[in-house]
């Protein structure tokens, strides 16, 4: 569901009234139809859209995420946020053993956030976390669709609530160097300290004011 559909007369209004800011996060591209709106609350407080990523493969995105867009056309989202001077956050997951624990694949996601503009990328580290309830449902679409691969894990991993990739280590140095080298924010305190800070907004000049 888009922010539009949610009232979106009320949130301006408590942005105006009160300052507060907003951030949303979604995989979804329909977000671009709040482009306006969310474009008018950063000029006077603050915005930040937040897009998880999973693959650089579109195929596997259609996998492990159905109905929802895939990775290329959510960067296409991150860059017309970034053309509106919207801040963007991306979340590197779920990252899934076996799927897209790859080098190439974290390589690629990290380039194109750069590309894109990306503020900061959120990683609680290269994995994932299944509580009771979600494992039989990952279990099950494992099953479906990556054939063979549902025995494999239960052997690692049996009912463990974190799955942690084999290659964890190399991958989060890999993340967090590439981070550093194109400029993306990757410490998560830091992220969230600066989502919940609200600046002062640049003075609009009355001809802005009147437009917004």
């Amino acid at each position: 569901m888009a922010f539009c559909d949610i009232i979106p007369e009320r949130a301006e209004a408590a942005v105006k009234q009160y300052g507060c800011g907003i951030a949303i996060l979604t995989k979804s591209d329909l977000i671009l139809r709040d482009l306006d709106i969310l474009r008018r609350i950063n000029q006077r407080s603050k915005a930040v859209v937040q897009l998880s990523l999973t693959s650089m493969d579109d195929r596997l995105s259609r996998l492990i995420e159905p109905n929802v867009c895939p990775t290329t056309r959510r960067i296409e989202v991150l860059k017309e946020f970034q053309r509106a001077g919207i801040p963007t956050v991306v979340w590197l997951a779920p990252i899934l053993p076996w799927l897209n624990d790859t080098e190439e694949n974290i390589r690629g996601i990290i380039e194109a956030c750069a590309d894109a503009g990306v503020k900061a990328i959120i990683s609680f580290g290269m994995g994932l976390t299944l509580r009771e309830g979600s494992r039989e449902y990952y279990y099950s679409q494992l099953d479906r669709k990556f054939p063979g691969l549902k025995e494999r894990t239960i052997r690692t991993y049996g009912c463990a609530y974190e799955l942690r990739s084999a290659h964890h280590h190399q991958l989060n140095a890999l993340f967090h160097r590439l981070c550093e080298k194109h400029g993306i924010w990757h410490d998560n305190d830091r992220i969230f300290r600066w989502m919940q800070e609200l600046q002062e907004p640049e003075q609009l000049s009355f001809y802005q004011q009147e437009a917004i």
